[in-house]
């Protein structure tokens, strides 16, 4: 008896697939949590958890865990926290990417922080948004990167597209040449210098992370041509003075 062709016999034969026909559900969206705080951390895992669609498959509380623990777990996402004692979510994003490059990162912050943005654009983070965000946004957000989409706070976009333009504007013509060569941020944080405030209240005045004002304060110190705090301290005093002489 010769063989019945294929696709054509009768009984519990499987009919062939349909190319055209949708996909079926990859499951629920995959998401890693990184931030120092336990309650944040649980916090988050309960808002996500809530929903049908996404599960949370691990967590950490420093760069060091979640460099060790993201990539065995293959997350779609990873929500990061900016400021760890161990480092920051932005260099776990790089690292991170480098390792699986189709994961989306949503940097999570407590800080309105122009260069953090900027840091976490370049490092590949599909989105940005600070704590302050209320949950059904947050929601939102993580399943606007898991499909492939970019997701930064409007308002801190904005401000540093401003901050940007400004750098490229130069400083006012009327400012001490020495400081032509400091990006509007380096001159704020060098005022500030000069008043004998610490990194610390730097950071605050600011909001700015405490990382991110001794990025900029190392900066300057080599745009100055100048070696320690203080001498970068005289020279803003110098600047104060001729400003108020002038007036």
């Amino acid at each position: 008896m010769g063989e019945t062709p294929t696709g054509t016999g009768t009984g519990n034969a499987a009919a062939p697939a349909d190319p055209a026909a949708p996909a079926a559900p990859a499951g629920p969206t995959r998401i890693f949590l990184l931030d120092d705080h336990e309650v944040v951390r649980r916090g988050l895992r309960d808002l996500l958890e809530s929903e049908e669609d996404l599960v949370v498959v691990g967590e950490a509380a420093t760069a060091a865990q979640a460099l060790a623990r993201g990539p065995a777990l293959r997350p779609d996402v990873a929500v990061l926290d900016v400021r760890l004692a161990d480092g920051d979510g932005i260099t776990v994003c790089r690292e991170l990417r480098s390792r699986m490059p189709d994961l989306a990162c949503l940097i999570l912050t407590s800080f309105d922080d122009e260069e953090a943005l900027l840091d976490a654009i370049m490092a590949g983070a599909a989105g940005y948004v600070l704590k302050q965000i209320n949950g059904s946004d947050l929601v939102s957000a993580v399943r606007t990167v898991a499909a492939g989409r970019s997701m930064l706070d409007p308002s801190t976009t904005a401000r540093l597209m401003r901050s940007l333009r400004d750098a490229e504007a130069g400083p006012p013509a009327e400012e001490d040449e020495r400081l032509a060569v400091l990006s509007e941020r380096e001159r704020s944080v060098l005022d500030l210098v000069g008043e004998g405030l610490t990194n610390r209240q730097i950071a605050l005045r600011l909001y700015l992370s405490e990382k991110t004002v001794k990025n900029h304060i190392s900066r300057l110190l080599g745009k100055l041509g100048v070696e320690r705090r203080v001498q970068a301290a005289v020279i803003a005093t110098e600047v104060r003075e001729h400003r108020q002489h002038e007036r």
